[in-house]
């Protein structure tokens, strides 16, 4: 059964499944789909073309779907699609794609704290934390289980590796590896996120052996060319994490941020 404010404009044209609430002066346009057990604060806009899944909440005020804020937009049929057990708190905004086609994915159990902004064409992972004020420009990739804390900015198209946390009022302007720690204005790296390893249960040698990896990385005076070298050579076998912190190191496009020290 949906539980609709009689105050609520929703069009005809939207699918409700069923468990959804709907609450006072939501306006719920054309082809939007909101999946079973998903709530709608007070006042939020979810704006045509939008899928929400099931078991979401979204709290008063956010405004889920409005164009771009890109100059490049010109009225393309693009679409924002959000996943499962997602958290949307007070007044944050979502955009989808700006070409024909483009798509912003959001994916599960992600938390959006009050006014968090996620641009044009971004790409979330799961279990994610994107904290108060944090803004998100287009093209932004979050990893699963990163965390962006509180006024941090993200410039377009940088990376954000999984289970890297960044500190609070951080400026991002190239990529951020996974299992980092980074703050500052740039952002650079400070070391492990010892925390978040443990909380995700990865053994203590895949620690060991990521700890020796950011050492040969940050801390080594050589090239990241390098330094990927003798990580792959010295390492061997690589742990499941420091195969994939090669990779994503080695397929960087916009740089990876430097270390505090350097």
């Amino acid at each position: 059964m949906k539980n609709i404010h009689p105050t609520a404009l929703v069009s005809k044209k939207a699918k409700l499944h069923e468990g959804v609430e709907v609450g006072p002066y939501v306006i719920i346009e054309d082809k939007v789909s909101i999946g079973p057990g998903t709530r709608i604060g007070p006042h939020c806009v979810i704006k045509a073309g939008v899928s929400i899944g099931k078991n979401c909440q979204i709290f008063s005020g956010a405004v889920i779907g409005s164009q771009p804020q890109d100059l490049k937009y010109k009225g393309a049929k693009s679409s924002l699609v959000i996943g499962d057990y997602n958290i949307i708190r007070e007044y944050c905004t979502f955009n989808p794609g700006t070409d024909e086609g483009g798509r912003t994915e959001i994916g599960h159990h992600n938390l959006f704290m009050a006014y968090a902004h996620v641009a044009h064409d971004c790409k979330i992972g799961n279990h994610c934390v994107l904290a108060n004020c944090g803004t998100l420009a287009g093209h932004v990739v979050i990893e699963d289980n990163a965390i962006v804390s509180g006024l941090t900015a993200v410039h377009q198209f940088v990376r954000v590796g999984r289970l890297a946390i960044i500190g609070g009022c951080s400026k991002v302007v190239q990529d951020i590896p996974p299992f980092s720690t980074c703050d500052g204005h740039p952002a650079r790296v400070y070391g492990l996120n010892l925390v978040g390893l443990k909380r995700n249960a990865i053994n203590s040698s895949a620690v060991r052996q990521l700890g020796r990896a950011f050492k040969i990385l940050f801390h080594s005076q050589l090239t990241r060319k390098s330094a990927l070298k003798i990580i792959v050579k010295e390492l061997k076998p690589l742990a499941p994490e420091v195969t994939y912190l090669v990779d994503f190191i080695s397929s960087s496009k916009r740089g990876i941020v430097r270390s505090c020290c350097s």
